[in-house]
């Protein structure tokens, strides 16, 4: 590899990089408007409140502002409900359409406003270092291609996430579509990850190829699976939480993790096999590679973020759901399967680090 095409695969590596981290700071962002309830705190979508600056204060609006953008929201919905019915998807429709809790409009509220609008900015920000990591792939296009497509791949889903994003507003935060909200961002996360990873087996001039490297890669399958659903069962859990919330009040706090049902038992009762098997994969990942190895580092970074995304959790269910915990909880479970996508990548690729088996052949060979 020449020096120029070196320089631009390390470019390309350190911004995608820091595209990836800035996903995860929107996944924080995001938890921090779910926690508050502030995602309903621009009506409107893209502009908020009708303007790219939201007002600071409620005499800024129109005295009708709640029928204003309720009425927005049926016509943008009743279109939705159309295609929805196009597709097949005729019972969701009809709840898009006839659900009357999603004409309510909430009381304007300053903190809650900004809140969602510093979140829709960081998500514009995220968008255009997605943009500009396929522009930087281009200069690869001729030695790996692949990279360049994936990258474009992330560009059209973040676009679709932005739509999707929208269709979140305009039904009024209904229960599915922030699940699959967050299974996209995952998704994306995921590409950035895998271009990332190529990028820098090409710098250390390593062939990406498949690498026997069973049961740990099966393993870290079923973890990234296991974590999927512990994620789309804590997306229900927080969407239970919030008809709680409505139900018993703010003063009642105290009693809303045992009305949350069967929903929250199953979720907390997959957290101790979700810590066994991260055991286990990072006791497997050690013996194949010793102390020394890249992935062994990472497997162990695995389970403490695991460790702190199950504490997390443990302060969210005995000290009545606090607001500054839920971000976070839903942050380390992200962070979680990204690392695990990450392990997977060098368990099933010959860019990682050489097993401690191989070393020890290759020094019986020389001696």
């Amino acid at each position: 590899m020449s020096p120029t095409q070196s320089s631009n695969y390390r470019l390309f590596q350190k911004l995608s990089i820091t595209t990836v981290i800035a996903v995860y700071l929107l996944i924080l962002v995001g938890g921090v408007v779910r926690s508050t309830g502030s995602g309903m705190g621009c009506p409107d979508w893209p502009k908020c409140f009708g303007s790219w600056v939201p007002p600071t204060e409620v005499s800024q609006l129109p005295s009708d502002y709640k029928d204003v953008y309720s009425q927005q929201r049926v016509q943008k919905n009743s279109r939705l409900a159309s295609y929805l019915e196009k597709l097949g998807f005729a019972e969701l429709a009809y709840q898009v359409e006839h659900d009357e809790s999603i004409k309510e409009e909430a009381d304007f509220n300053a903190t809650k406003t900004w809140i969602e609008y510093v979140n829709r900015l960081i998500g514009a920000i995220i968008g255009l270092l997605v943009f500009a990591t396929f522009v930087a792939s281009l200069r690869l296009w001729k030695t790996d291609p692949v990279l360049t497509i994936t990258s474009f791949s992330a560009v059209i889903l973040v676009g679709f996430q932005g739509w999707v994003g929208s269709l979140v507003v305009s039904t009024n935060l209904l229960p599915g579509m922030i699940t699959f909200h967050m299974l996209l961002a995952l998704l994306i996360v995921c590409l950035l990850i895998y271009v990332a990873y190529r990028a820098k087996s090409s710098v250390n001039s390593s062939r990406w190829k498949l690498k026997d490297s069973w049961p740990a890669s099966g393993l870290v399958i079923f973890l990234l699976l296991l974590t999927l659903a512990q994620i789309a069962l804590g997306t229900q859990v927080r969407e239970s939480v919030d008809m709680v919330a409505k139900t018993l009040g703010e003063e009642n706090r105290q009693g809303w993790i045992d009305a949350l049902g069967s929903v929250f038992t199953v979720h907390r009762s997959l957290s101790f096999l979700v810590v066994a098997m991260h055991v286990i994969v990072a006791a497997l990942i050690y013996q194949r590679f010793g102390v020394s190895g890249n992935l062994t580092k990472w497997s162990l970074v695995l389970v403490v973020v695991i460790g702190l995304e199950v504490a997390s959790g443990v302060i969210m269910a005995y000290f009545n759901i606090p607001r500054v915990a839920q971000p976070i909880h839903l942050l380390f479970a992200t962070v979680a399967f990204g690392i695990q996508f990450y392990l997977l990548l060098g368990l099933i690729s010959g860019s990682g680090s050489v097993d401690k088996y191989t070393q020890e052949s290759q020094q019986y060979v020389s001696y």
